[in-house]
């Protein structure tokens, strides 16, 4: 949620207490609307994260490891040379308005100065902006005069707050006297709308707390109450929300609010992470796949140009074998077909420019071309097909994704297609050399793998032992699945659960029970010149399997 000016109060009282005295060692602009600052304080280094996107605008503690430009952004140059190194003197609430002040000491061999960044938190409109004695020295999002705005945020332009909401301060117990007897049944929606700094979940609380009926006193004890009990709310399964305090009881507490905060923005932000990959690397798969139909679709329409060849061939025999009979100058004759059993009789166009014998002619080139087109449309459509067969195997894989590393072998395969860009990364290069982090179960002593992609899939397939019992699906596509028998007979229990999982992770997870093939890893072999994950095996066994994750078995990582 956008940070009320309730949440942001204790936000900011415990980044004061965490972070004052500490020293910028590195600052960093990871997107075009978020900045990060390493600080390093007397507790060791914290990466203060500010956001200003208009959903998940923040102040906040991050841990997720975010990939920085190759160039930094203008602003963030700009902050580097007037805070690099800086110390941090306070962090304090600008009022009761969602905008946290930092005063920084700023000191070199040539200069000294105290600046101050203001962040704003304020949805849409958030803001960063640096100044030093009440002057701007840049902006994240910059106005000027031209662009309409009440307020001009430029380089070398006083700063002004923004302008003030028509609501009452909570920290104003007579304003609040005054305006809270107007509040009706839905307290929350009138607290939201009418008091300062206090969103409608926060609002909601209160509500709840209070038992619906708030009052001046009751709102005016919340907002100045030290007492928290920080938390993240789950709706669903899933974090839905972080909270000063709350009366859900689907929550999760923690020690502090920063804690809250970063755990349910770490979520949020591989959530993000996630769907932008999938929706990226779901539009180039739909681009293949939709050439690869028009290819498909090309090959049959020409197969049906071809349809006629045999009668084409026909007519030629006919005319030779009645060559006697035609004169030159004739458009058509009427012949025997002697390949029809009941003898009936067919008519013959010819072009009577043309002797007999080369009206015979006509037909029998013409055949020899039908001929060439679908020995060479067999080749088109068996490749076009296969083609399609793998473009459907990473469809499989790319619905199947539960978390963000399920696309890294995903996106190595669409890169090697040509169907997306990979950006230049030699950390990723390395990585590609590290062991295949498959997805991992334990039951009934035994070890099952599963691939998360067609790379994967080939990896897994090739590190079995001969002994092991390799599972896939029957005509579907599916995860290669791998149970490790360390020279052990697995016994059927097993087997049923690599089934399932198997069964879970193909493309007829949502078909009931599904077929599963199972073998020794011995019987598996990979074709010369085969996609990567196609394979051929003999000597299986079928069971047909539920599907299920099997989440209770899972483990982290396979190495």
């Amino acid at each position: 949620m956008p940070q009320d000016a309730f949440t942001l109060k204790h936000v900011i009282t415990e980044l004061d207490a965490l972070l004052t005295g500490g020293k910028i060692s590195r600052i960093n602009q990871p997107a075009k609307d978020e900045l990060t600052f390493l600080i390093y304080t007397a507790k060791g280094n914290v990466k203060l994260e500010i956001c200003a996107q208009a959903q998940n605008c923040r102040v906040s503690i991050g841990s997720a490891v975010k990939e920085n430009p190759q160039s930094a952004p203008n602003f963030c140059m700009l902050l580097r040379k007037h805070l690099q190194n800086a110390q941090v003197l306070k962090v304090y609430q600008i009022g009761f308005e969602r905008i946290a002040a930092i005063d920084f000491l700023f000191a070199d061999e040539f200069e000294s100065a105290q600046r101050t960044l203001y962040c704003e938190i304020m949805g849409k409109y958030s803001n960063v902006i640096l100044t030093e004695n009440g002057k701007i020295l840049g902006a994240l999002k910059t106005s000027g005069i031209d662009d309409g705005t009440h307020r001009l945020l430029l380089a070398g332009a006083q700063y002004r707050l923004p302008p003030p909401q028509d609501k009452v301060n909570p920290l104003d117990w007579q304003a609040l006297e005054a305006v809270m007897p107007q509040c009706g049944e839905n307290a929350a929606k009138f607290i939201s709308s009418r008091v300062l700094g206090i969103c409608y979940s926060t609002a909601l609380e209160m509500e709840k707390t209070y038992g619906g009926t708030v009052t001046a006193d009751d709102v005016y004890g919340y907002v100045t109450g030290k007492d928290t009990s920080p938390c993240v709310t789950y709706e669903n399964g899933v974090p839905s929300d972080f909270k000063v305090r709350s009366l859900s009881g689907n929550k999760k507490d923690y020690p502090t609010l920063l804690q809250a905060q970063t755990a349910y923005y770490n979520y949020v932000y591989r959530k993000k992470n996630f769907e932008d990959k999938k929706r990226r690397m779901d539009s180039a798969l739909k681009a293949a796949e939709k050439k690869c139909e028009k290819r498909l679709a090309a090959i049959y329409s020409k197969r049906t140009e071809c349809e006629d060849m045999e009668e084409v061939k026909l007519k030629g025999e006919l005319i030779t074998a009645n060559i006697y009979a035609i004169e030159r100058g004739m458009a058509s004759f009427e012949a025997v077909n002697y390949y029809d059993e009941n003898c009936g009789k067919i008519t013959i166009a010819l072009d009577s420019r043309l002797t007999p014998a080369q009206n015979a002619q006509r037909y029998y080139k013409k055949y020899a071309k039908m001929k060439r087109t679908v020995a060479a449309l067999d080749e088109q459509q068996r490749d076009a097909e296969r083609e399609k067969a793998y473009l459907a195997s990473i469809r499989c894989h790319i619905d199947g994704a539960d978390d963000e590393k399920d696309f890294d072998g995903i996106e190595t395969e669409l890169a090697a297609a040509g169907l997306i860009k990979l950006a230049v990364d030699k950390k990723k290069k390395k990585k590609q050399d590290e062991p295949a982090n498959f997805r991992q179960f334990a039951y009934g002593g035994f070890k099952i793998i599963a691939g998360r992609n067609n790379l994967q899939n080939e990896r897994l397939t090739k590190g079995l032992a001969e002994s092991d019992v390799w599972l896939h699906t029957q005509k579907y596509h599916s995860s290669h699945v791998g149970i490790l028998s360390g020279g052990k007979t697995v016994p059927d229990e097993v087997i049923k659960v690599a089934a399932e999982i198997c069964a879970y992770y193909s493309e007829a997870r949502d078909s009931g029970k599904v077929p599963v093939d199972y073998t020794l890893k011995k019987y598996v072999k990979k074709p010369n010149a085969a996609k990567a994950g196609f394979v051929t095996y003999t000597d299986y066994k079928t069971a047909v399997a539920q599907p299920d994750a099997h989440t209770e078995l899972k483990e982290e990582t396979y190495e």
